[in-house]
């Protein structure tokens, strides 16, 4: 069994982390992708932002 991954959802604008989020570790490299891209959708939108200005960012241990 996987253990799930954490991100965090960054404004590159101000460079402040706006949301968190975690996702199983046993979905493929492009599911992952493609449910981060959704999430970032939600992000933005729920925070009146432009799309292009928010990013990801995957938590290791110790960051």
């Amino acid at each position: 069994m996987k253990t799930d991954k954490h991100y965090k959802f960054i404004n590159s604008v101000t460079g402040y982390c706006i949301f968190h989020y975690s996702i199983s570790g046993e979905l493929t490299p492009e599911q992952v992708k493609a449910e981060l891209e959704k999430v970032k959708s939600q992000v933005a939108s729920n925070n009146r932002l432009l799309l292009n200005t928010v990013y990801w960012e995957e938590v290791k241990d110790g960051n």
